[in-house]
């Protein structure tokens, strides 16, 4: 997939987690959130997996279901959901960490407890 193809199904992700908080709004669960959204995509026809498992290679094993993306959409894009007071540093290196393990170019760190959603997106580019 391209980096275009890839930017455009941000773009259609991004509504559906609108679409999500709109109807939700802030507070809730992660867990709660995450149902809802991959609802949405469904609904939408996006394609993707709920915890995604992620191996790390460790001198020369491999470490089977390491880590966990919460939503991995079309195995191009990566979306790491919370619901928190603020996101942190520790969130954007999160997500960071699992582009470059999975060597994807584009997530999205989503914080749900926000008033207006487009304050809680967060594009990560790896490299």
């Amino acid at each position: 997939m391209t980096r275009e193809e890839i930017d455009s199904l941000s773009n259609k992700v991004i509504g559906a987690l609108i679409e999500v908080h709109r109807c939700l709004g802030p507070g809730l669960l992660e867990s709660a959130y995450e149902e809802c959204l991959c609802r949405e995509l469904e609904l939408r026809g996006i394609a993707f997996e709920r915890q995604a498992s992620l191996s790390i290679a460790y001198k020369g094993i491999q470490i089977d279901a390491a880590y966990r993306i919460d939503i991995l959409v079309e195995n191009a894009l990566i979306l790491e959901l919370k619901s928190v007071a603020k996101l942190e540093s520790i969130h954007e290196a999160q997500v960071l960490t699992y582009l470059n393990l999975k060597n994807l170019w584009l997530g999205l760190l989503i914080n749900f407890n926000v008033s207006v959603l487009k304050d809680g997106i967060r594009r990560m580019v790896n490299g």
